[in-house]
């Protein structure tokens, strides 16, 4: 079965365990991270992850509730358990692609309009969003 994630809607696609699967934070999904991490709202949430300092049971529930959003049936123990190419790196570059699209990395599918920097090369929105340090607990 091919997968096809609609970046527009926050969703993206990753391989787990060989299986190639959608993620995607809906708003039940969000709201299962503000409970989770403690925070009243979206804004306090995303300002959790601007530091970019994840530690490995914050992944974990990020990509718990992404998997849960497209309507994967795992628990976060489940996705404990589970492995990707590259480790806890790959996690890691998982969980910033998801919250990139989802608090406003969805343009990454198109080239900004933004006016030419000093040597003539227009910005490219589609930068990689900066992956987190994993921090120990």
């Amino acid at each position: 079965m091919n997968i096809h994630p609609n970046r527009r809607r926050g969703e993206i696609a990753a391989k787990f365990d060989g299986e190639t699967r959608l993620l995607c934070l809906t708003l039940g999904a969000l709201a299962e991270l503000e409970s989770a991490f403690g925070v009243d709202n979206l804004a306090e949430l995303a300002g959790r992850f601007e530091a970019g300092r994840l530690s490995a049971g914050d992944i974990i529930r990020i990509v718990g509730a992404g998997l849960r959003g497209a309507g994967n049936r795992l628990s976060d123990e489940d996705v404990a358990e589970m492995s990707t190419d590259g480790g806890v790196a790959g996690f890691a570059r998982i969980a910033t692609e998801l919250l990139w699209v989802s608090f406003g990395g969805a343009q990454t599918e198109e080239v900004s309009n933004s006016s030419p920097d000093r040597e003539g090369l227009v910005p490219d929105d589609r930068a990689n969003p900066p992956v987190p340090q994993v921090v120990a607990r």
